[in-house]
């Protein structure tokens, strides 16, 4: 069932179609053929203009009548802000503890301090990365509709961007969209590890913060590129290739 490549002028009796199957509670976008006619609207600015309010309508349909695990953005942006400021302080105790009386060993400062650092670097990766993506995405013009948890397990969180905003903003613009919670969640153990000698922080603790560091950019290449972040920010800058090279084939 999926389309054809499709001429422009069919594009929106084709997103009618795509609407009406929707309705009737078909909520397979790939299967219909909706992703193929959103590749060809995103190389044409005059397309992304006429169309860009029915795609944003119809892929916020799909994703609200298959994602049930839903919270509001601002409820799930509260809750990242306050991981990461709970992590901040931790890195102001792990600091303070330094000072510590060593006297107790069960209350060893230099592994008070460890841990509070490891425990900051989870806090601030697990809280910077949608976070971030919210933060660029409404500097570049990109709205989002929903934070979620996608199944089947482990349940993965996310956040659904306005189809509409996203197409309405440059290629170049989603891409580092993308590419920021991607980064944020990579740089939030080597930010911790910062801390470690000020912190007096043990050697072990520096090491694990290195490992989590290395593994988080280890999975990006193996997985990301091909399934998530990394993939889509090689997506859109292929698009803005493709921008690019039809405005100069026009110009010549």
């Amino acid at each position: 069932m999926e389309a054809a490549t499709t001429p422009s002028g069919d594009l929106g009796r084709d997103l009618d179609r795509i609407e009406e199957a929707l309705d009737g509670g078909n909520t397979d976008l790939r299967e219909l053929g909706f992703w193929r006619l959103v590749a060809l609207i995103k190389r044409d600015e005059a397309l992304i203009e006429r169309h860009a309010d029915q795609v944003g309508r119809i892929d916020t349909a799909a994703f609200r009548a298959r994602v049930r695990l839903r919270v509001p953005v601002w409820a799930a942006a509260t809750l990242q802000v306050l991981a990461i400021a709970a992590g901040v302080a931790l890195v102001v105790f792990a600091i303070d503890n330094a000072d510590a009386d060593p006297a107790d060993p069960l209350l060893d400062p230099s592994v008070v301090s460890g841990l509070c650092l490891l425990l900051a670097a989870f806090l601030w990766s697990a809280g910077a990365h949608s976070l971030t993506h919210l933060v660029v995405g409404r500097i570049v013009g990109i709205r989002f509709t929903d934070f979620f948890f996608a199944v089947p397990p482990p349940p993965l969180p996310g956040l659904k961007t306005d189809y509409a905003s996203y197409l309405r903003a440059s290629p170049v613009r989603r891409a580092w969209m993308h590419a920021s919670g991607a980064i944020a969640t990579k740089l939030a153990p080597l930010v911790a590890l910062a801390f470690a000698p000020v912190a007096e922080a043990p050697t072990w603790s520096a090491v694990i913060l290195l490992a989590l560091a290395a593994f988080q950019i280890s999975t990006d290449l193996l997985f990301s590129t091909k399934a998530s972040d990394w993939k889509k920010v090689r997506r859109e800058l292929a698009v803005a290739r493709a921008l690019r090279g039809s405005e100069r084939a026009s110009v010549s």
